[in-house]
């Protein structure tokens, strides 16, 4: 029997443990993939808007400046990460050495998801809680100066785990201040209920539907969704719709009529105008324009 060719259309869901994983369902939306990594021993660097990278120090120190920010100063053995993209200088001590590795990300999707990180995650080697980042850092330098058969396999998964494992921290240190997903990830309440939309962007989800994936009331559950996510609950799922849409028209063949009704929309036209305020440019003008930086056009 031949498959339906939109069996093919996304990525495989992954398995179902029982409990809810925004931060699972986040990364399978913005197709998180470790790219190029590099071994560096110069005196220094620039990085552009728009490139998602991490820094891991060898030897030596780094001092990461980004526009606006507070300079960050790695010493050997740690970490940092820029999820978001912002441009930044890497200035490096005499003698010092480190690897760069860089992530591919659906950029139109992971824009606004990302853009709720700090410009700069730091994890220090020599901190208790973060035991995972030696062994993962050994690996991933040992696949750069071998490079062995699979290496350019492993290094990409070396650098996923590295990025989770960031956010991971990140997310239990405390420090998490700006609302967004983040945050409601974080909250036992409202997991479920970005699991859900994550999950199935174009269903039709009723706030009272949503209200009791969170069992909370109707207007308990809208306060406290807009107070952790910084947006209502209707702006989110329509963000997260239109969101899956372009990745599909990128990703995918199916006419435009098709697409807008996987992401819940009766109307080829009521599809068209939604897209067309959140994009600046129609569907079809979308499918055959090219890649944009996410500084350039960011769903809001």
């Amino acid at each position: 029997m031949a498959d339906d060719p939109e069996d093919f259309a996304d990525s495989p869901q992954p398995p179902a443990y029982g409990e809810p994983d925004v931060l699972s369902d986040v990364l399978q939306a913005i197709h998180l993939q470790g790219g190029e990594v590099l071994r560096r021993s110069s005196a220094g660097e620039r990085h552009p808007v728009g490139a998602r990278v991490l820094h891991l120090v060898e030897e030596g120190g780094l001092s990461i400046e980004i526009t606006g920010e507070a300079t960050v100063e790695l010493g050997a053995g740690d970490l940092v990460l820029l999820a978001r993209g912002d441009a930044h200088l890497v200035r490096a001590a005499p003698l010092s050495c480190w690897v760069t590795g860089e992530f591919l990300v659906e950029t139109v999707v992971a824009a606004p998801l990302l853009g709720v990180l700090p410009p700069a995650i730091v994890i220090r080697g020599d901190a208790g809680s973060a035991a995972w980042l030696r062994p993962i850092s050994e690996l991933l330098v040992s696949e750069v100066i071998r490079s062995a058969p699979g290496a350019r396999v492993m290094v990409s998964r070396a650098l996923d785990l590295l990025f989770i494992w960031t956010l991971r921290s990140y997310a239990a240190s405390g420090d998490v201040r700006e609302a967004g997903w983040l945050t409601a990830a974080m909250d036992p309440m409202l997991a479920p209920v970005l699991a859900a939309i994550h999950r199935d962007p174009g269903r039709d989800w009723a706030v009272d539907e949503l209200a009791r994936l969170s069992a909370l009331s109707r207007s308990a559950f809208a306060t406290r969704f807009a107070e952790s996510v910084g947006e209502t609950p209707g702006s989110y799922v329509l963000r997260c719709r239109l969101g899956h849409a372009a990745h599909l028209l990128r990703g995918t063949a199916d006419p435009v009529g098709r697409i807008a009704a996987r992401v819940g929309y009766i109307s080829e036209a009521a599809f068209s105008r939604a897209f067309s305020r959140a994009y600046g440019s129609s569907p079809r003008a979308w499918r055959g324009g090219p890649d944009v930086d996410s500084s350039e056009r960011t769903l809001r």
